[in-house]
This record gives C-alpha cells, structure tokens and sequence, in this order.
C-alpha cells in the first residue's frame, strides 16, 4: 500500500450499525485518508442511508465481487455475527486488510480458526470494539498504576438500554442464540453490551487472557432465545473479580458505566462518552473527557507504518470466553409477565421489568448477581468456567 493517496475501502454491510460505520468513515475520507470505494450488501441504499452528497459510490450484492472490482485494500464487515469468520477469509483471501465488527466469532474455536488465518495471510485484522479506541482506558489505568484509589477491590459495570420488539424484527439472527443450526449468540451480554466486558478487562490488562471462573445470571423478558437482562461475574487472569450488570428492558436509557471500585475511592468510566470521574473521600470529584482513536484510521496507519494495532482479534480473548461461557451454557430464564410492564406503541412492543434500572445499580456497586440481590424472577443457574 502506498504511504500517499487514499486507501480505497469497501464498506461490508450499510443498514442498521453499518450506518454508523458509514458516517465514521466520512470524515476519514473528506480528510484524504480513505476512498469509499464501494458498498456491499444485500439490501440495495436506500434514501437516508448517508450516501447522498459523496460522489458516486459502486454498489454490490457479492462480497467476491465487490473486492475484485474495487480492490478495496481494507474491507469493513459490520454483518450478522455468524457472518464474521467466513466473510473475513473472503477479504482476507482476496488480499484485503479487515475491520471486523465485534463480538469478533460466534465461537471461541472460530476465533482460533481467525487468528490462524490472519497471521498466515500477513494481512491485518481489527476488531471493532471501538471503546478500546479511547485514550479514557489508558488514564483509567494510570491512575490505578498511581494508587489514585488504593487498591482494586474490584470493577462493576452497568448498562440499562431500551430496545423494543422492533430491535428483535430487524433481521432473523437478530436475538437469536442459534440460527439453522448455527450460533449466533445474539444477546445483551455479549453483543450490545460487549464493550462493557472487553473494556473491563482491558481495564485490567486482561483483554487477552481468559478469565479463571464465570458466573452467569441471564433472563429474558422478551419472546426470544437470548438474553436481554442479565449478570455476571468473573475473575481475571490477575484474580480481579468484575461484575458487568446490564438490560434492554430499562426505563429510560442511560450511558453504560464502569466502575473500578478502589478502598480509597472509585474511578467511573463512562464507555460511550470516553468520560473519566474520580471520586475520594473528602474531595469534589473529578472529571475529564479523553480523545478516540478511530479504528480503521488505525489500521491504516498499522499497515501504512507498521504501528501496533489497538484490536487485534488475539487481544478479544478474554471477551471470547465469556462469549462461550454465554454460548455453551443453559438458555436465559423467562421473566414472568408479572415482572414487567408492557405496552405497545409506533407498531412495537415495549417491555420494562419492574425496579430494574435499580436493580442493575445495585450489581455493580456491590459486585453480586441478580440472584443474589434477591430479584423476585432470578433463580439460582451453575457456574459455567471456560
């Protein structure tokens, strides 16, 4: 690749989240570094879907096609999560560095097969988690490293979000665990709420490693196979414990929160705003905002400069385990519908479960499951260890 013009870019998937690929890419490509060159997906652009305005950009229905036509030097695949690894071997195969949308395999072993696959083709693979784009985790650890809150009781995270039936109507993997005979795993834990495992244990220096035990706690109030309330509990390589507590059936939505809880303080991280606050006894507390690294910006830099990669796929590993753990254990428990408020607005329907923006504080400031806490739907489910 030439260190010169743009690098031509073939965008994997334009609806849905391929939409905020899109409008990432933009800038990139106003700026000089990166060429649009084509889009790819089965459903053709539409009105709205932030094209207009761009100069002609190809359209096509085949992935093969699409690359040898553009011969785009990155691929962005932001497709259904059973799409992943064979779509990479696709790019890979052609000769394409990729942006992978995360969660980065439906299956530990397909991560295994991914890495394989990349490091024999000498082309470049990151995985787009892009929290871990942030300068926000790097000064959450130096102020670890600094002893800003003493030492590291543990990290708790938590995520209320609201999706409603039309979330699940949107494609047919969508809340899926398994889709013709192939995993999926489409749930809260391990797809709208990845980053907020990843970036715990990036927190902690773990993201590679696989965590020693996990715990899970996973329930569902809408009609679907996977989770959309759920808990759990792990322990990292170093024996940090973190709890990550999260639903899609809140009030209201919130930004999703970490908190690394120090016996002289707490740090919270604020994921999606990249927003640090530190709070000690006796002190007002204190915040700052922190710069982004744009992903793909990143891996042209990486394959221009040879510049480390924030995401390699082998830096997913510890995310990868919790998503086998959700993958190879029991299906998530229904929530009764005495347990909810529902009602239909715009065409959809809307769930919320009672006291759980509450309930879901409470996890991870205590660092318990829901089970724990006594919520009226949750039962007692076995430990699950990678």
């Amino acid at each position: 690749m030439s260190a010169g013009g743009p690098v031509p870019v073939l965008l994997v998937g334009l609806h849905g989240h391929g939409r905020s690929q899109l409008r990432s890419l933009l800038p990139l490509a106003r700026a000089g570094t990166v060429r649009l060159a084509g889009v790819c997906d089965r459903v053709p652009p539409a009105p709205g879907d932030d094209l207009e305005g761009h100069g002609p950009v190809p359209f096509f229905e085949d992935l093969p096609t699409a690359l040898r036509r553009t011969g785009a030097r990155v691929t962005v695949l932001v497709t259904p999560i059973h799409t992943h690894l064979p779509l990479t071997l696709t790019a890979l195969e052609h000769g394409s560095h990729v942006l992978l949308e995360k969660p980065t395999t439906a299956t530990l072993a397909e991560l295994d097969r991914l890495v394989e696959a990349v490091d024999a083709s000498g082309l470049a693979c990151q995985i787009g988690f892009q929290s871990l784009g942030s300068a926000a985790v790097d000064a959450v650890r130096a102020l670890v490293a600094e002893g800003a809150v003493g030492a590291v009781r543990g990290i708790g995270g938590s995520g209320v979000w609201v999706r409603t039936s039309a979330y699940y109507a949107r494609a047919p993997w969508a809340g899926r665990r398994r889709l013709e005979g192939r995993d999926v795993v489409d749930g809260a834990i391990t797809n709208p709420f990845a980053h907020a495992t990843a970036t715990a244990l990036a927190l902690t220096g773990d993201g590679g490693q696989p965590p020693v035990g996990i715990e899970l706690d996973l329930y569902r109030a809408h009609p679907i196979e996977s989770d959309d309330t759920s808990a759990l509990r792990l322990r990292t390589a170093q024996g940090t414990p973190v709890v990550l507590a999260t639903t899609l059936c809140g009030p209201q939505e919130s930004p999703p929160r970490l908190v690394v809880h120090g016996v002289r303080g707490r740090i919270e991280l604020e994921y999606t705003l990249d927003r640090v606050t530190v709070h000690r006894p006796g002190r007002a507390p204190r915040t700052a905002v922190h710069p982004r690294r744009n992903l793909v910006a990143d891996l042209v830099d990486h394959v221009r400069h040879g510049t480390p990669l924030l995401v390699p796929p082998a830096a997913t590993r510890g995310f990868m385990h919790v998503l086998e753990a959700v993958r190879t254990g029991p299906d998530p428990r229904p929530i009764g519908l005495e347990h909810q408020r529902v009602w239909e607005q715009d065409g959809a329907v809307h769930r919320t479960v009672d006291g759980v923006a509450e309930l879901v504080g409470r996890a991870a400031e205590s660092l318990s499951l829901f089970r724990e806490l006594g919520a009226p739907w949750a039962r007692a489910v076995p430990e699950v260890r990678p």
